[in-house]
């Protein structure tokens, strides 16, 4: 999952105390266990309930929030208008893919799928902005990340394991749809909108789109057990709505380039989740891939080369 853009405060340190690494391992936790809530709720309730019943309970939770700390919601209709638009990059979209997906392929796959985010935003970044074009490095990790991904779903198939393909593809299109987020998500950096703030619009923003849509594709919720609804509303208030404040908390302290550590970590929360929960396994090939992966981030991050500060 990928938060709304937002500006840095100047002057933060870009060294991490250990107070800054707790927090960092506890929304990589979070967010790694959306996989896992999610495969507990694909068990007993349709895609879009799931998604929209997600999206609907973080937009209460984020509003309570500004409200209670006093923040104020813009009243431009062009930033509702770039809410609308970033709820459905960075929300409809993504999250319904992965939903799909993960009725079909394990959540630790899903989430070592979704974390090849920073390969699609260096990619759509360098065809879609001009001040963004990617070094040799950054393309070199690029390269090196889809390889692992030609890896993970290519003898996947071959093995005929039983990972469809087109579930994996759903949750690609999700991180390719989070790296569109990621770049239409720069102009909030000018808008001088809160966070929080952008956080609740966007959300609220899915919310108009995909409540209507989960009525009419899926029905009126039926009966379902009660831990997938249980697992929805954990997926919403904890996994999306606080997840955000986190984030920002976090961000705000430790600056943009530490924060993106999540990445790394998400997976490994994910993974661990579901084998010790679900009993899930993962095959030679997704091992094979993730490492790949993992070394096409390190590549575009840079900091394992000395690549920054």
């Amino acid at each position: 999952m990928r938060p709304p853009q937002a500006t840095v405060p100047a002057g933060i340190s870009a060294r991490m105390v250990a107070a800054d690494w707790l927090q960092l391992g506890l929304l990589s936790l979070v967010w790694g266990g959306s996989f896992f809530l999610v495969a507990i709720a694909v068990t007993g309730l349709p895609v879009l309930t799931i998604v929209a019943g997600r999206v609907s309970v973080a937009a209460l939770v984020l509003w309570v929030i500004v409200v209670a700390t006093g923040r104020r919601a813009p009243r431009d209709p062009r930033i509702w208008a770039a809410f609308l638009i970033m709820g459905v990059l960075n929300n409809a979209v993504p999250f319904s893919l992965i939903v799909f997906g993960q009725t079909q392929i394990p959540s630790g796959l899903a989430s070592i799928l979704n974390a090849t985010t920073p390969l699609w935003t260096v990619i759509v970044s360098g065809l879609v902005l001009a001040d963004e074009r990617a070094s040799i490095r950054k393309l070199a990790g690029v390269v090196l990340g889809l390889g692992g991904v030609a890896v993970m779903i290519g003898l996947d198939s071959l093995a005929g394991v039983g990972h469809a393909v087109w579930p994996q593809l759903a949750v690609l299109g999700a991180a390719i749809s989070y790296a569109f987020a990621s770049v239409f998500g720069r102009r909030f950096r000018t808008m001088g909108v809160d966070p929080v703030v952008t956080a609740a619009g966007m959300v609220t923003g899915s919310s108009l789109i995909l409540l209507p849509c989960a009525l009419v594709f899926d029905g009126w919720p039926a009966a379902a057990p009660g831990q997938a609804w249980l697992a929805v509303g954990v997926l919403g208030v904890i996994c999306t709505g606080l997840a955000y404040v986190l984030y920002f908390r976090v961000l705000a302290r430790a600056g943009a380039t530490n924060i993106s550590l999540v990445t790394f970590l998400v997976p490994v929360s994910a993974i661990l989740l579901g084998w010790l929960f679900l009993r899930e396994t993962l095959g030679l090939a997704h091992v094979i891939g993730i490492g790949l992966i993992g070394a096409g981030l390190a590549l575009i991050d840079g900091r394992l080369l000395g690549g920054r500060a």
